[in-house]
């Protein structure tokens, strides 16, 4: 890996979050903990350096490999191309931005598995879920106290606005720790591995934007009671604990403690 960067004269950048995983063991527990196998297609946001692509290439049919760094899109094929030349032809390098891309080519990805750059991890991650609907299963190694949210259940403290957007898609598993020291360059934190199995959204006639927009105001300020949180967006705290009322929820709790569903409810009373 480093004699690869030598050659290509790549200077690690904190802006788009690249630290590259240089163990092998590594690359291979993630594939495995991932659970994708002969007939996935794999969309891999930030393949960087390539190991996790040749990881996934000796187990799955395809990968789409979504890179924003020209420079490691420009390389990465050639490097598939000289160590597994039998599986050259199943990748597809998009260059561009994980968060701007709105259509890939055929066959759809069935599955996601990445190494999220840690800047903007939650917001990749929820556009992909918004945008390909076509993959229903996933790993994703992000910062541990990323993963912790994007895991965390109704009444924790770190349960907060990753935790629910999450939640309206998918169950998410926390499932693993990776040390900063399989890294180039090493972090100064640990990552954190969460499995993504996707489930049917709540059945509302309330819309996402209009759920994502309570979720928003709810942990705005996270001490506040909900009928305060969300007088905003209903004009006053009476208003609001009227509506709080009707969708059965206390107007004196706290974000923290509804569930997904609970919010949906709560948006059919504002918007409907």
């Amino acid at each position: 890996m480093r004699e690869l960067a030598g050659r290509l004269a790549l200077r690690p950048t904190k802006q788009r979050g690249q630290n590259f995983v240089t163990d092998a063991n590594t690359v291979r527990r993630i594939v495995a903990v991932s659970g994708v196998g002969p007939d996935d297609v794999v969309l891999e946001v930030g393949p960087g350096l390539g190991s996790l692509t040749l990881g996934l290439l000796d187990v799955v049919e395809r990968v789409v490999a979504v890179e924003i760094d020209p420079l490691l899109a420009d390389a990465l094929p050639a490097t598939v191309a000289s160590r597994r030349p039998d599986r050259a032809a199943a990748l597809t390098v998009i260059t561009g931005d994980a968060m701007r891309i709105e259509d890939l080519p055929r066959p759809w990805p069935t599955a996601v598995v990445a190494n999220l750059p840690y800047n903007v991890s939650v917001p990749v991650l929820l556009h992909l879920l918004a945008t390909f609907d076509s993959w229903q299963h996933g790993l994703v190694m992000v910062q541990a106290e990323v993963a912790d949210r994007l895991a965390a259940s109704p009444g924790s403290k770190i349960y907060g606005i990753p935790s629910v957007k999450m939640a309206w898609y998918a169950e998410t598993t926390r499932v693993g720790t990776v040390p900063p020291s399989v890294f180039w360059p090493v972090p100064n934190v640990e990552s954190g591995l969460v499995a993504i199995r996707r489930r049917p959204i709540p059945e509302t006639t309330a819309s996402r934007e209009q759920v994502f927009r309570v979720i928003d105001a709810a942990f705005a300020q996270r001490r506040k009671m909900l009928r305060s949180a969300l007088s905003g967006l209903v004009g006053s705290s009476a208003a609001a604990s009227a509506v709080l009322q009707a969708a059965g929820v206390d107007p004196q709790a706290r974000g923290e403690v509804l569930e997904v569903t609970d919010f949906a409810r709560i948006a059919e009373q504002i918007f409907s």
